[in-house]
């Protein structure tokens, strides 16, 4: 396994490889995503950014797992409205978007290994604020699997806190559906 860190060049020809990621893991619960190419390349089109990163994790040249990352001002509006009553400016947070890792990777310290990556990309953009968001679902979803465990324990361990009220609101297509419904996502952050 090798972990690389993504800007430029590298990074935009790596975004067909996220997409695919994406639509693969964030198949799965909680976020039940029914993706595309088209939409994912659609919303990859934040990562171009001079100050964007991808973090890949590669099983030789395979990209198997990334975690992407953009100053929130560069990512969609919808991300960055929240903040409005926050006192944060934008200017300050770095958003760190998806995660993503299949299966068979998990449980090796990557995750770990892609927020040191994205916050020390922020700090050095400099950024005072590192901040992610959550899908929220109710606790009863019947696609909710038995014995499921959110990550919350692992975010609470690298130092980041649920950010009160500030709760996105994005559309996607739930696996199974044929149209995009608004989903709720809860901010987490903490000070770099």
């Amino acid at each position: 396994m090798e972990v690389r860190t993504l800007t430029g060049a590298a990074l935009d020809a790596a975004l067909d490889d996220v997409a695919r990621l994406r639509i693969a893991v964030f198949r799965d619960w909680p976020y039940l995503y029914e993706g595309s190419l088209d939409y994912e390349r659609d919303y990859l089109q934040s990562y171009h950014g001079a100050c964007a990163v991808v973090i890949g994790a590669f099983d030789g040249a395979r990209l198997v797992g990334a975690a992407t990352g953009t100053p929130l001002e560069d990512h969609a509006g919808d991300f960055a409205a929240p903040f409005a009553a926050t006192g944060l400016k934008l200017s300050d947070v770095f958003y760190c978007a998806e995660s993503v890792l299949l299966p068979e990777y998990r449980g090796h310290g990557l995750g770990h290994a892609f927020f040191d990556a994205r916050e020390d990309h922020a700090r050095a953009l400099g950024r005072g604020w590192s901040a992610f968001c959550s899908v929220i679902r109710p606790a009863d979803h019947p696609a909710r699997p038995a014995g499921y465990r959110p990550l919350d324990a692992f975010w609470t361990k690298r130092g980041y806190a649920p950010m009160p009220g500030v709760v996105a609101r994005f559309r996607w297509t739930d696996v199974g559906e044929d149209r995009q419904t608004e989903k709720p996502l809860q901010f987490w952050g903490r000070a770099l």
